[in-house]
C-alpha cells in the first residue's frame, strides 16, 4: 500500500498562508501529470483497484450485456428540417460513433425511419467512426452546415483536452478544403464564406472571437474579453439574419450583433450592454430581438426590443414568481417558451402574427414527474415545434407539436429491447425536510410491487451547483439496478435549479452547506419511509455532485454505504485559491473568492473534502477521474483519496483513472458501457444487490 499513500517528501512544497491561516499540503505534488512519479501512483492505483474489484468482472460483463442487448444499436434520430434538406444521425451495430446524414427534402412531413439503417437515397456528411479510427478518444464539437447546405465545419478532438481542430468539407465534392485551424474550442458559425469561432486563453476561457475567411493566410480577431470572469460565445441566429457575440460571467451578461449579411462590418452592443448581476439572452424575429432577462426580475421576464432601437423593451411575458423562466426561442410566426413550475419543466407556444403575441397555450403532460424541452429546430419557418419527453420510466419521445391542429404528434419513442415494459416500473415524488425546513423534492424509481420495508438497496444521485437541475430523465443502464431490486432516486437539492433562481441562490456562495445538508435530508427521508437502510445506500454524483459527495461523505459517513464521486471537484479550496488553473477566476461568482475575502476563505474551508477529512469510519468510495480532464483536474480526486488512506478508517477507498480521456469519460458507446458497468457492478456489490 506504500506506494498508493506515501507522500513524496522531496516534492512536498512549502506551507502557504491565506488570511493568516498555515496551510500545509502534503499531495500538492499530485499535480504534475507529466511526473513520472504522478503517473505511476495513478496506475498503481488502477491496478489495486482491479485488484479489490476483481471478483466483479463477471457482474461487469453481465452489466454490460445487459445494457448492450437492450440498445437498439442501429438506429437514428428523427430528421430535422434545415433549407432543402433532412438531417439526422445514425448508429451502425458494432460502431463507437455516430455517422452524420442527410437526405433531400420532400414536404415538411419527417421520411418514414425504417428499420433504423440508412435511408435511401442518403448522403453521408461524416463519418465518426473513420475520424476516430486509431485513436482512443473522439469528440466531435462543431458541427454547421452554411444556409445553403454547401459547406460543412466540423471540429474534432483526439485527447479529451477540449482542444478542437476546425475542418471544412464541401458537401457537394465531398472534398476537405485547405481550411483548417487548430486548437479552437466547441461552437462555429457562418456568415457567408465567413467562419467565426472562438479561442480559448492559458485558464481555458474562451475570450477570443476570430473571423476565418475561406482561403484565408490570416483570421481576423472581431472580439477578445478581457475580463477573466467572462467566457465568450458566437452563434447565428435561427433566422440566419444576425450573428450574436454573447459574453457571460456567472452573473452577469453581454450580447453584441450584426447583420450576417455584413460580416466584415461591426458589431453593436445590445440594450445597455454590461450590468452588474444582469443577465440576457437573444433571438432574432423579423424587426426585433427577443429577449429575456432577469432585470428586476428574479425568474426572468420575456420581451422584445427594435432592431433599430435596442434600449426600447416591450413586456411579452411578466415576471412571475411561481415560474422560472428558462428560454425563449424565436420562429417566423411563434415563439416556443422553456420553463420551469414546482420541480417539473414545462414548454409553451405563443403565436406571432408579425406584430403582436398570442397567450401562451402551455402542453400537457400527465405522468406526475417527467422531464420536457426542446428538441432540434433549425427551420426558421417552421409550423411545427420538435421537442423529447421522458420519464424515469417513459423512453425519450421524439414528438412534433402540430401549431395548427394544436397536436401532439409521436414521431419516435426510444425502443428499449430486452421485454422492457414501463408499466412494470413506479416513479413517484416524496419531499424531505431540510434542516431549516425547506421541503426538497425526491423523484423515486423502482419496480413494481417493491414495499419500502428498508430491506431495498437504493442508489441516490444529485448535482446541485450552477443552477443545473437534475430532471427525471430515462436511461437503460439503469435498468440494470432496478432490475436487482434496488430504489433508485434523485435528490432535487438546493444550488440547482429545480424550484426557481432562489433554489439556487439558496446553494451557492455563503449558502453552499444548503447542497450538502438538503442532500443528508434525502438520504435520512429514504431511510426513515422505508426506501432503504444506511447500510444499503449508496450515493453517486459527478463534477461538481462530486464534491457533494466528498462533502456528505464528511458530513454524514453512517448514512451511507457508498459513494461514487465522477470527476469529483473535491479539492475546491485549493483549486479556488489557485487563479493560474483553468477557470478557478470564473468560478469565483459561484464559490466567492476566498483570496480576498476571509469569510470565503473560512466558509469554503469548512466543507472543502479534501480539508475535512477526519479519523472516522467512512463508506466505501469509489472515484473516477480522467487524466485529460481540464474541468476538474485529475489530482483533485487523486490527493482526496491518498488523504482519505492516511487519516479516515473504514473504505475501501479506490481511485480509477482514465488515462485516454477527458471530463466526460471514455468517448466510445461500447467503451463508455464498460464503464457504466464497471461503476453498476460496484454500487450493487456495495448495496448488497448482487444476489
Amino acid at each position: 500500500m506504500s506506494e498508493l499513500q506515501a507522500p513524496r517528501a522531496a516534492k512536498r512544497p512549502s506551507p502557504r498562508t491565506h488570511h493568516g491561516d498555515t496551510v500545509d499540503d502534503p499531495y500538492a505534488w499530485l499535480r504534475d501529470g507529466d511526473d513520472p512519479e504522478v503517473l505511476a501512483f495513478l496506475k498503481a492505483n488502477n491496478a489495486y483497484t482491479e485488484q479489490r474489484t476483481g471478483h466483479l468482472g463477471e457482474l461487469r460483463d453481465t452489466i454490460f450485456g445487459e445494457i448492450k442487448s437492450r440498445t437498439k444499436e442501429t438506429d437514428l434520430t428523427v430528421p430535422s428540417r434545415k433549407g432543402e434538406w433532412w438531417y439526422y444521425t445514425r448508429t451502425e451495430e458494432g460502431k463507437q460513433y455516430g455517422i452524420h446524414c442527410r437526405l433531400a427534402a420532400d414536404g415538411d412531413t419527417p421520411p418514414d425511419l425504417g428499420e433504423g439503417g440508412p435511408l435511401p437515397g442518403e448522403q453521408v456528411l461524416l463519418d465518426e467512426n473513420e475520424l476516430a479510427e486509431g485513436h482512443e478518444f473522439f469528440s466531435l464539437g462543431a458541427f454547421t452546415t452554411t444556409p445553403d447546405g454547401h459547406l460543412l465545419a466540423y471540429s474534432i478532438d483526439l485527447t479529451g483536452a477540449e482542444r478542437f481542430t476546425l475542418r471544412v468539407k464541401d458537401l457537394r465534392t465531398g472534398e476537405h478544403l485547405a481550411d483548417e485551424i487548430p486548437d479552437v474550442f466547441y461552437g462555429a458559425a457562418w456568415a457567408g464564406s465567413s467562419l467565426f469561432y472562438t479561442i480559448v486563453d492559458e485558464s481555458w476561457r474562451p475570450h477570443q472571437v476570430f473571423r476565418h475567411e475561406l482561403g484565408g493566410a490570416e483570421d481576423t480577431l472581431v472580439y477578445q474579453e478581457d475580463d477573466e470572469r467572462f467566457w465568450v460565445g458566437v452563434d447565428l441566429s435561427r433566422s440566419e439574419k444576425y450573428l450574436f457575440i454573447e459574453a457571460h460571467s456567472k452573473i452577469t451578461s453581454e450580447i453584441r450583433y450584426l447583420a450576417a449579411e455584413d460580416p466584415t462590418g461591426e458589431f453593436a452592443i445590445l440594450g445597455a450592454g454590461r450590468r452588474h448581476g444582469i443577465e440576457v439572452s437573444v433571438d432574432h424575429q423579423g424587426d426585433r430581438f427577443l429577449l429575456l432577462h432577469n432585470d428586476g426580475a428574479e425568474n426572468f421576464t420575456l420581451g422584445w426590443t427594435p432592431v433599430t432601437d435596442t434600449n426600447q423593451f416591450h413586456t411579452i411575458l411578466e415576471h412571475r414568481a411561481d415560474t422560472r423562466i428558462l428560454d425563449a426561442e424565436a420562429f417566423a410566426s411563434h415563439v416556443v417558451v422553456s420553463y420551469r413550475r414546482d420541480g417539473l419543466t414545462g414548454l409553451a407556444v405563443l403565436d406571432f402574427d408579425g406584430t403582436t403575441y398570442g397567450e401562451p397555450v402551455e402542453l400537457a403532460f400527465h405522468e406526475p414527474i417527467y422531464t420536457v424541452y426542446t428538441g432540434s429546430n433549425p427551420s426558421y419557418e417552421t409550423r411545427q415545434v420538435r421537442l423529447t419527453y421522458a420519464s424515469l420510466t417513459t423512453p425519450d419521445s421524439v414528438y412534433d407539436y402540430d401549431l395548427a391542429s394544436r397536436e401532439l404528434l409521436l414521431r419516435k419513442r426510444k425502443q428499449v429491447l430486452g421485454g422492457f415494459a414501463p408499466a412494470d416500473y413506479e416513479q413517484r415524488r416524496e419531499w424531505a425536510v431540510a434542516e431549516d425546513g425547506t421541503r426538497v423534492p425526491i423523484s423515486l424509481m423502482y419496480r413494481k410491487g417493491l414495499e419500502p420495508d428498508g430491506t431495498a438497496p437504493c442508489l441516490i444521485y444529485g448535482y446541485g451547483s450552477y443552477e443545473t437541475s437534475i430532471d427525471p430523465y430515462f436511461a437503460v443502464p439503469r435498468l440494470s439496478l432496478v432490475d436487482r431490486g434496488m430504489v433508485f432516486a434523485i435528490a432535487h437539492i438546493r444550488g440547482g435549479g429545480e424550484m426557481g433562481r432562489h433554489w439556487y441562490d439558496d446553494g451557492k456562495m455563503l449558502h453552499k452547506r444548503n447542497t450538502f445538508t438538503d442532500f443528508v435530508a434525502c438520504a435520512e427521508h429514504l431511510v426513515k419511509a422505508g426506501w432503504s437502510a444506511p447500510d444499503k445506500l449508496v450515493a453517486r454524483g459527478g463534477s461538481a455532485g462530486g464534491l457533494l459527495m466528498g462533502a456528505v461523505a464528511n458530513l454524514a459517513p453512517h448514512r451511507f454505504a457508498g459513494v461514487v464521486a465522477d470527476v469529483p471537484f473535491v479539492d475546491a479550496l485549493n483549486t479556488i485559491l489557485d487563479p493560474s488553473l483553468p477557470l478557478t477566476v470564473i468560478e469565483w461568482e459561484e464559490w466567492g473568492n476566498p483570496l480576498e475575502n476571509a469569510d470565503v476563505y473560512q466558509y469554503m474551508k469548512s466543507y472543502s473534502p479534501y480539508e475535512n477529512v477526519t479519523a472516522v469510519d467512512y463508506p466505501a468510495i469509489l472515484a473516477v477521474t480522467s487524466l485529460h480532464d481540464t474541468r476538474v483536474l485529475f489530482h483533485e480526486p487523486a490527493k482526496w483519496i491518498a488523504r482519505l488512506r492516511e487519516v479516515a478508517t473504514g473504505g475501501p477507498f479506490l481511485l480509477k483513472t482514465e488515462m485516454e480521456a477527458g471530463h466526460g469519460g471514455r468517448s466510445g458507446r461500447y467503451d463508455s458501457w464498460k464503464e457504466q458497468a464497471f461503476a453498476l457492478a460496484w454500487i450493487l456489490d456495495t448495496a448488497g444487490a448482487t444476489g
